[in-house]
């Protein structure tokens, strides 16, 4: 449903419950909001780049702030900085006025956001900001706005229709303004070169972070020793390495004590169908298993453990095997699931 200009708020329709119009109305605002991201990046200069150089050109944090709506999504623009190389945090304009302005030291960037541009509450950051000679990046709609004019570099979004009716709640405003605060932390990020690794350190906590850690992050600084036997080890001593290391395997090395191979629970299996008696562990290993090196990441140990279907990989540094990853400690660990 359109806002109909003179048309009071008793006097509005009331969207139909028949599903049919419920779906329009909805396809409504996904159409409106690309409607508006077209407008945006229709609009792209060198704004962008000149607010960038500025971020790349401090020694200090960029502090991202807003009020609302703006503020929320100003969050959101602060914590992918921080998560791409970008150091940068949010903090809100009221407490600024009220003891962090004190956040706002010479060396840092501050990017303001505002739709109108005339949040009061960025009346007090802008004014000292210009005091302090602190660089400001305003994003808004209204580049002849209080933020405007108070800005080293404005980037300014085109002005288009809310997807409110009323035209009152934020709606495709926050969308351009998200997608605006993404397209500066991705040049940013590319400019920094920031890094599949540098990425994984920062988040470590999830799966994706956990995958682009090194194996060697994995091991930690004291990794237990993998459970070995020599090739001559008889098949009673292969079951009681398996079973002592906990791991589901036990590496087998040569004389040199480099690796010769591998034996896994499946192996052990696989041996009870011939005579067991002289056998040895040469007889039942398998020769040139997958292995990984400790530097590799742990997305790479993980895609070669469930391309190949195993459960259990050596580390192997020097041609020695470090360690044994299951995949059932994966799982428990989060890595995979």
């Amino acid at each position: 449903m359109r806002h109909i200009a003179g048309m009071t708020d008793a006097a509005r329709p009331v969207l139909s419950a028949d599903p049919a119009a419920m779906t329009s109305r909805a396809r409504d605002v996904i159409r409106l909001n690309i409607a508006a991201l077209e407008a945006l990046e229709a609009g792209i200069d060198d704004s962008l780049a000149r607010a960038c150089e500025i971020i790349l050109s401090r020694s200090g944090y960029l502090v991202v702030t807003g009020m609302g709506k703006s503020g929320h999504i100003g969050g959101k623009i602060a914590a992918t900085l921080a998560s791409t190389g970008t150091n940068a945090f949010f903090v809100h304009p009221a407490e600024m006025s009220h003891g962090d302005l004190g956040m706002l030291r010479k060396d840092v960037t501050l990017l303001a956001i505002s739709n109108s541009g005339e949040s009061r509450e960025l009346r007090d950051p802008l004014i000292y900001c210009q005091r302090e000679g602190i660089p400001v990046i305003g994003l808004t709609q209204r580049p002849q706005s209080f933020l405007g004019r108070n800005s080293a570099v404005c980037l300014t979004m085109p002005k288009v229709a809310e997807a409110c009716p009323n035209g009152l709640a934020p709606t495709t405003s926050t969308l351009m303004t998200l997608a605006l605060g993404d397209a500066l932390a991705m040049v940013l990020m590319d400019r920094r070169g920031f890094t599949a690794e540098a990425f994984g350190l920062h988040h470590p906590g999830g799966k994706l972070g956990m995958s682009l850690q090194s194996v060697r992050d994995w091991m930690g600084d004291r990794p237990p020793a993998p459970a070995t036997i020599p090739l001559s080890a008889t098949f009673a001593e292969v079951v009681s390495a398996i079973t002592e290391g906990r791991k589901g395997a036990v590496a087998v090395l040569d004389g040199d004590g480099a690796l010769a191979g591998i034996v896994t629970d499946g192996d052990v299996r696989r041996a009870f169908s011939r005579d067991l008696a002289g056998l040895t562990a040469a007889d039942v290993m398998t020769a040139r298993p997958k292995v990984i090196g400790p530097d590799a990441r742990m997305s790479d140990a993980i895609d070669l453990m469930t391309q190949n279907k195993i459960a259990t990989l050596l580390v192997v540094e020097d041609q020695r095997p470090v360690a044994i990853i299951h995949i059932a400690e994966l799982m428990q660990a989060g890595y995979v699931g």
